[in-house]
Formats: structure tokens, sequence, C-alpha cells
């Protein structure tokens, strides 16, 4: 996250990263991300907001914009956890239909927590944008025999985030509710 955190910046957007506890269940990382999200949103009151993150932090990022009322104009997730690698039967989306935000999934083709098919027809079905990496792992990272370098691919990513969270931020757009079908 390091390495997106800063091209964000780069490109102009404010950026704030955090470790979670030390916990793997849902509530005590929900309560930490949370806090994270009040706080900024307290700092930065005339900021747009746009959370997300990094596998299981864009999933935690998800599960809160689903359950709460959040400043927020966004959700970004960089190769999240559909499900467990090798188990397509153990889905983590049964929350997304009520996320009322837009949505950008960046995920690669290699990615063995959810397939290209699978994101298409996750994304299809809540109207949410995605981006596949050609090549990129659960890191986003493409292999050194890539015909484009990763260099090349973060920047590609990088803008492609900064004009979701753009474009976002002047919508301002909620979403309604989807049920999955």
């Amino acid at each position: 996250m390091n390495r997106y955190a800063r091209g964000l910046s780069e490109r102009g957007f404010r950026v704030v990263r955090f470790d979670f506890p030390g916990s793997r269940k849902n509530e005590p990382l929900e309560r930490a991300y949370l806090a994270v999200v009040t706080r900024v949103a307290r700092q930065f009151p005339e900021a747009p907001l746009t959370i997300g993150g990094k596998s299981m932090g864009g999933r935690i990022a998800s599960l809160i914009a689903s359950k709460q009322s959040l400043p927020i104009r966004g959700l970004v997730f960089f190769g999240y956890p559909l499900h467990p690698p090798g188990k397509p039967e153990h889905r983590r989306d049964a929350h997304l239909p009520n996320v009322r935000v837009p949505m950008l999934f960046v995920s690669g083709t290699r990615d063995p927590f959810a397939s290209p098919a699978e994101l298409r027809a996750l994304t299809k079905t809540f109207g949410a944008k995605l981006m596949l990496v050609e090549g990129g792992d659960h890191s986003l990272e493409v292999p050194r025999s890539a015909k484009v370098g990763q260099g090349d691919v973060d920047a590609r990513i990088w803008d492609a985030v900064a004009d979701f969270c753009a474009t976002e931020s002047r919508s301002g757009a909620a979403r309604s509710p989807r049920r999955a079908p």
C-alpha cells in the first residue's frame, strides 16, 4: 500500500494509512477502521472522503460502509478477497448490496481470491467499476516477463483511482442498495 499511497499523493490526494489491531476478527477491525474514518472526517470536514484498502482492509471498509452512514463518496478495493483461494463457495460479498456509494475494484487477472469472471459478474450486479490488471496477482504485481513493467502498471492504477475519486467527489452521488440476483 505504500507505493499506492505515494502514487495517489503525487496526484494531489491526501492519503491516510493506518495499521489494524492484531485481531483477525471483524468486530475489532471494523471498530478500528470506523475510528479512523470518524477522525479524518472530523479533521477535514470539507474534503470529499473515499475509503478502501488492500485485501482485508478493503473488505473491512466495505463492511463498515454497508452498516454505517458514513461521510464517504466512494470505496476503492485493491485486490478484494471475494473468497479464500480455491474456495469460491465461501464468498465474502453478502454485505455489498447494502453499500450505497460507488465502488471501484482493482484486481489482478491472476488473483486467486477472485477471478476476472467473478468480478465482472459482481461489479455488473452492483453497478460498480472494475479495473483488471493483466497478469497482476493479489498484490497487483505483474511478472517481470510482462509486456508492461510494474511502474507503468502502477501509474495506470493510480490514474484510474485518482479519476474515480475525482469523479465521485464531484458527483457526490450515492446509490440505492441493490440486491444480488
